[in-house]
């Protein structure tokens, strides 16, 4: 009986390629949960504030210092983290922002004063001047063909545009029903996911030069960022034409002066003048800070009108605007990743900003019997389908065509037009909406719920102007062209320089 001999198992060998694409987009989901998680902590906690007030005994003076010491840390600093991103390595970069953010989120959890609580929001706030550019660096270093880093884009732009609004439902729905500490402990279970994922995927990338750091520079930006976020802070409480107001803003004015003087004339400055000379990317980071001044009214108005107004509870009120994630999450998904790699960037963004301004035009028509399906509905559905198309397509032109060695610092920019745009949108659609509301309990002294929605209605008004003005920005400045697969979206150190009117 003759014995025939199987052949031998044959052992697939994964392919190099096959292990780097899938190692490329795990990279995505550990940087996206890490920018979900500086993004949560922007609304998140405005929601546990009145609870954390309540608990600590906080004034009503000192409360805006929970939410004012983490943007003024965080605005003054994020410069200086992009810089540092680029010189220290941004894997490293990135371990030291996420352990530090989250070492600070858990010593504000267990607070047991106001001054534990305000100074923990404010080391917040500098770990994640760290982390916030570093992580999209990450993003512009490691998905460079045009297709490919168009769809990784297009899920970290809704990451950045809905994060907002899931922090309002988490934090309604742990306010509630576990304790408003969890509104901080929560960044502890994430960060300890995304580290251990990220020493293990997360590629350590660094700049092959390492000039020294700019410290004139540093302190310029620093003091004058601190200035402008400071001053902005202030105006919703004293008003725009206050002296202490009025004399930060002099002061911002003059320290940003002096530091863009610098750059222009340093060896190695802070932030290249290439950087935001580039039409297309000064046309991104100008439509970004004017989008996102415009879209925090939502988040700002529609929370008190829906609490104070419609009396909804904390997680009513946070589940009230799952249909804007939801809208985010089909247009960045389904529309935007499909479209990007297809058309320019105006062709998404410019349609996208219009949608915005209809949502903020919807809201002008609020009343205080009005119903949620008839205005706070379709207003959260068009600015959700908007902001997932602009978003993706706004990050990606901002950081496209930049050195591998100015990463960090080109994106340090994009978070600084964020953080300007919500300070002062927040501020400006506060005065606006104060001063309305006044005026309509002059002429009408009884009908105060009227009065506060007709101050919601108007600021809504002025929020469609601020969108309508990055329509303009984007329509003119940015003209890049669609994608082109042979042209890679990050240059090497050798590339050619990057002119001022591309």
């Amino acid at each position: 009986m003759s014995v025939i001999s199987e052949p031998a198992a044959q052992v697939r060998v994964p392919s190099p390629v096959a292990a780097a694409e899938r190692s490329r987009w795990a990279a995505l989901l550990l940087i996206s949960l890490a920018q979900l998680m500086v993004v949560l902590d922007t609304t998140i906690v405005s929601i546990a504030l009145p609870s954390a007030q309540e608990a600590l005994r906080i004034s009503s003076t000192d409360r805006q210092w929970v939410i004012t010491a983490y943007t003024l840390s965080f605005g003054a600093l994020v410069l200086i983290g992009g810089r540092v991103a680029d010189y220290a390595g941004r894997k490293r970069a990135f371990l030291i922002g996420l352990t530090g953010f989250a070492f600070a989120s858990a010593v504000g959890g267990a607070a047991v004063d106001p001054a534990m609580l305000i100074g923990a929001r404010a080391v917040q706030g500098a770990f994640g001047a760290l982390l916030a550019p570093t992580v999209l660096s990450m993003l512009t270093v490691t998905f460079s063909g045009p297709r490919e880093r168009a769809r990784a884009f297009a899920v970290f732009g809704a990451v950045a545009s809905g994060g907002g609004a899931l922090g309002l439902i988490l934090g309604g729905v742990l306010s509630e029903y576990l304790s408003w500490r969890w509104c901080l402990y929560v960044n502890v279970p994430i960060a300890v996911v995304v580290a251990t994922g990220g020493a293990a995927v997360l590629p350590d990338v660094r700049s092959a030069a390492r000039p020294r750091l700019d410290v004139p520079g540093a302190l310029l930006a620093a003091g004058g960022l601190l200035s402008l976020v400071l001053a902005v802070s202030e105006a919703a409480s004293d008003g725009w034409t206050s002296t202490v107001v009025i004399g930060l803003l002099i002061a911002a004015g003059a320290l940003l002066t002096a530091f863009a003087w610098v750059q222009a004339r340093g060896t190695s400055p802070l932030l290249p003048p290439r950087i935001v000379l580039d039409r297309n990317r000064g046309g991104a980071y100008l439509a970004i800070g004017f989008t996102v001044a415009g879209m925090y009214g939502l988040f700002l108005f529609l929370t008190f009108y829906l609490q104070v107004v419609r009396h909804y509870s904390p997680v009513s009120a946070g589940l009230a605007f799952l249909p804007l994630s939801a809208a985010i999450l089909f247009s960045s998904s389904v529309i935007s990743s499909r479209l990007s790699p297809r058309v320019p960037p105006r062709a998404l963004i410019v349609p996208g900003l219009l949608l915005g301004v209809g949502a903020m035009l919807v809201l002008t028509r609020l009343t205080a019997t009005g119903s949620f399906a008839g205005h706070v509905l379709p207003a959260e559905l068009l600015l959700g389908l908007g902001m997932g198309a602009v978003f993706g397509s706004a990050f990606n032109t901002a950081t496209q065509r930049v050195d591998r060695r100015d990463a960090g610092v080109a994106s340090a920019v994009v978070n600084t037009s964020q953080q300007v745009g919500a300070s002062i949108g927040t501020a400006l659609l506060n005065t606006v909406a104060a001063s309305a509301s006044t005026g309509y309990l002059v002429a009408h002294p009884h009908l105060v719920t009227a009065a506060l929605v007709h101050g919601y209605a108007v600021s809504a008004g002025v929020a469609a102007g601020l969108l309508g003005t990055a329509v303009l920005v984007a329509a003119v400045l940015i003209n890049a062209p669609k994608p082109s697969p042979g042209k890679p979206n990050v240059l090497t150190p050798n590339a050619t320089k990057q002119g001022a009117g591309r």
